[in-house]
């Protein structure tokens, strides 16, 4: 990777942590470096305290010298998406009309976080609502490129070296995306992974994640958090083990266009494909479409997902947008407004025959699992688009959400320079299984050089 921005794992220096040979502090230092250089052009936080991060990170050090770490990951430096409620930190939820507003509480996986020892320097900023309207981000491989969304924040600031991990939340791509557009790992579990309680990303297809500098960053933190705080109600959590699980080379990949498809760029397609026959050649079976009726009913069925993840999504918003709306419409955005018409055009017939066909594309993609390992295809239909004003294109990253299953963002390609990941879907409660083959593949592929061009 060129020099510019450059990721900065956390749990590498676990060996050094351990004997002494760094701290905490010093390594977070390192990151405040970083965010002292570049923040001011990035903008990828709400709020910080890094004296209070000091503070915390010098009683981590304290804990690593006396052997009594709270956990692999004590002393990392964390970020925690917007939407997300910190007892310390106001919650904004990128709207003005909550400006400063503060719950009093911790949402379970910041509570969590803390009883680790992971240390929140501060908030990143999430599109409104964690919907579609942008905050102020900047992508810092192109300042002049969105980060994507709604994790805006959580991705610049890994991949611009600001922390090693970061929460994110996705309904439809909102920790995918800006993996990819960022250059950084991104994991969303499986429905229901990790508990959302005092989070403001509610509905059903909603999940937390992380968006890390490394594989290693991003499952460990997501398996403790979920063993310490649980999956949702109703929900297994993560399981597997708690140290990143072994690669293993998938013996079969499923090959997926989706609805983006014919939305990508020729380079992003070209990437693909050059994935896909290292994959190859490496003895690893590929299934697409036109090799597999299976996979061509997949690729049918999912043609929807965008227009029924929006309709899900509306009625499942009439409250709180309703009340948001009350509170005063013109602090809302025009596609906030928008998502409010469209709830209360919708009846509750509407809605039972919405999930009915959810649950029927869901059984379709099931039965991939007896023909292969997972699934690739692109994250986005290219590297982030210019402009602040949209968060990107969603298309190839709506069928995971709506599918449940788990999904990572590896950042393998580049094009022009800039960054472009590969998305990999496993199944359901598989996400040990897919975390393995996605270390594999990543190994296999291994990475493309960036440019920082602003």
């Amino acid at each position: 990777m060129a020099s510019g921005n450059e990721l900065r794992p956390y749990l590498s220096h676990r060996a050094d942590l351990a004997s002494g040979a760094t701290s905490p502090r010093k390594l977070l230092e390192d990151y405040i470096t970083r965010i002292e250089a570049r923040e001011g052009q990035v903008q990828a936080f709400v709020a910080m305290d890094l004296e209070r991060a000091r503070k915390l990170a010098d009683a981590s050090s304290e804990r690593w010298r006396a052997g009594k770490a709270l956990s692999p990951y004590d002393g990392m430096p964390v970020g925690v998406k917007d939407i997300i409620e910190t007892e310390d930190f106001p919650t904004e939820m990128g709207s003005p009309l909550f400006v400063g507003w503060r719950s009093g509480r911790d949402a379970a996986v910041v509570k969590a976080l803390r009883a680790a020892g992971a240390i929140i320097v501060g908030k990143t900023v999430t599109t409104e609502f964690a919907a579609s309207h942008p905050g102020k981000t900047h992508n810092p491989w192109d300042l002049r490129r969105t980060p994507g969304g709604s994790s805006s924040g959580s991705a610049a600031a890994v991949a611009a070296g600001f922390l090693p991990a970061a929460l994110g939340t996705q309904v439809v791509g909102s920790i995918l995306r800006p993996s990819s557009f960022c250059g950084v790992f991104g994991y969303k579990p499986s429905l229901g992974g990790i508990n959302r309680g005092g989070s403001h990303d509610f509905l059903s297809q909603s999940c937390t994640g992380v968006l890390a500098a490394s594989l290693e960053d991003a499952w460990v933190l997501a398996r403790d958090l979920s063993g310490r705080a649980g999956g949702d109600p109703g929900f297994p959590g993560i399981e597997g083990p708690e140290t990143v699980p072994v690669p293993k080379l998938p013996a079969s990949v499923v090959v997926l266009e989706t609805p983006g498809w014919n939305e990508a760029s020729e380079a992003a397609r070209q990437a693909l494909a050059d994935g896909r026959d290292r994959l190859k050649a490496a003895g690893v079976k590929i299934l697409d479409r036109k090799t597999s009726s299976l996979v061509e009913e997949v690729e049918k069925a999912i043609e929807a997902c965008f227009v029924l993840t929006r309709r899900i999504n509306a009625f499942e918003g009439r409250w709180p947008y309703n009340v948001y709306r009350d509170m005063d419409a013109s602090k809302l955005s025009p596609g906030a407004a928008e998502r409010i018409i469209q709830a209360f055009e919708l009846t509750p017939d509407d809605y039972r025959r919405d999930l009915a066909h959810r649950d029927q594309v869901r059984a379709s993609y099931a039965r991939l699992a007896g023909i292969a390992d997972c699934c690739i295809m692109l994250p986005a239909t290219g590297p982030a688009p210019l402009g602040l004003e949209s968060t990107g294109n969603a298309a190839f990253v709506v069928p995971g959400s709506m599918l449940g299953v788990p999904g990572w963002n590896i950042p393998s390609f580049a094009v022009d320079g800039l960054p472009l990941g590969l998305q990999v879907l496993g199944f359901l409660n598989e996400d040990a299984e897919l975390a393995a083959r996605v270390g594999a593949i990543d190994a296999t592929l291994g990475r493309a050089e960036l440019r920082m061009i602003g």
